[in-house]
């Protein structure tokens, strides 16, 4: 039997059993040397050979005891239909564009420009500058999904300012809502002229006047043979007394309108398009005749209107909120019949907010 063993200079030499044992005699270790050293490398050889299975024994309980998680690994056709999902965003994403290709994809890119047989675009997806040739995008596709980009973009800032505009509104009438008069009470909510005496606050009602031709100016004109006599028409409300009673000794008025809105309807009605300037109203003295009061005569020769004749009390305007505004008495009311006439454009309101003074009286009341 040979075996190849390793003398102490390094270099191996193949001799026989009994020539190693010389060799071991020759450096003095002697027999004994030879066995203990064959001890030594089969204790080391055991030793590497339970680290190793000590330290495979370890990794497992690591994984085993190791929390479990999602499985990030995936198929390859998933993964592929998961990032083609990705780019066919619906509907392109913020501040991007389409650049349509002629193979049905497209290109989600920032911005694009086209310098001869070249387009140079910006991509989103990849957050790079990238060239492709002019010829392979279809240029109808991408004009067009430009212009429906455009259209939707439109949509929204509509929608949104519609929002915003509906949420402005909502904040006035809140605000609107919390306004304290000068005697100290709130003001109720909702649109309307409010008359305001002391601590008491009344919702006046419209009524609707009427315009009838003054007949006995009429008779003049029949019987004059120069037609220089004027045409006069009386604006009327039916009924000597309105129903409201009011106390004039600490009164004042306040109307709430509507926020400019054109697709919202008010409660408060109005003959004519309403001035730019806020709303001009008019405390007018009204004249009983019969069993109807006269708002205002209107004189006209020829077709044309010479004059306007009512009877106008002093009346102060205040703006205490955006759609609020007050209104005062200039002057002391006497007893008599009254109407809060808003003055259009196109002349007085058809609708008037009618009341009455009696004399001595200091509550409200209405009359049956």
């Amino acid at each position: 039997m040979t075996r190849n063993y390793e003398l102490g200079n390094g270099e191996s030499d193949d001799r026989g059993e009994d020539a190693s044992v010389v060799c071991c005699l020759e450096n003095g270790t002697g027999l004994r040397g030879i066995r203990r050293s064959r001890r030594g490398n089969m204790r080391r050889t055991t030793q590497t050979i339970l680290a190793m299975m000590l330290a495979g024994t370890c990794g497992k309980a690591v994984r085993a005891q190791a929390p479990p998680g999602p499985d990030t690994s995936r198929p390859a056709e998933q993964s592929a239909g998961a990032e083609k999902s990705k780019i066919a965003l619906p509907g392109g994403a913020p501040n991007g564009k389409k650049l349509v290709l002629k193979d049905g994809n497209f290109q989600l890119v920032r911005e694009y420009t086209r310098n001869g047989e070249r387009v140079r675009y910006f991509s989103l997806e990849r957050g790079d500058w990238e060239e492709i040739p002019a010829s392979m995008i279809d240029w109808a596709a991408t004009q067009k999904a430009e212009a429906a980009t455009a259209a939707r973009d439109r949509a929204e800032l509509e929608k949104l300012k519609k929002q915003e505009d509906a949420s402005r509104v909502d904040m006035a009438l809140d605000v609107d809502a919390s306004l304290q008069t000068a005697s100290g009470v709130f003001l109720p909510s909702g649109e309307g002229m409010f008359a305001v005496e002391g601590k008491k606050t009344t919702l006046l009602e419209q009524a609707g006047v009427e315009a009838h031709r003054d007949k006995k100016q009429f008779l003049k004109q029949i019987a004059s043979p120069i037609p220089i006599v004027p045409s006069k028409t009386n604006i009327e409300l039916p009924g000597a007394h309105a129903k409201m009673r009011l106390d004039p000794s600490h009164l004042e008025f306040y109307l709430r309108e509507a926020p400019p809105d054109p697709d919202s309807t008010s409660v408060i009605q109005k003959s004519s398009r309403p001035g730019e300037s806020g709303p001009e109203v008019e405390l007018v003295r009204t004249t009983v005749k019969g069993n109807k009061r006269v708002v205002e005569q209107i004189r006209a020769l020829f077709g044309q209107e010479i004059d306007q004749t009512r009877k106008t009390v002093l009346l102060q305007r205040w703006q205490v909120a955006g759609n609020v505004f007050r209104f005062t008495l200039g002057e002391p009311l006497e007893p008599g019949e009254y109407v809060l006439a808003e003055i259009l454009p196109d002349g007085i309101n058809l609708y008037v907010w009618d009341f009455g003074v009696d004399g001595g009286s200091g509550k409200v009341v209405e009359k049956k």
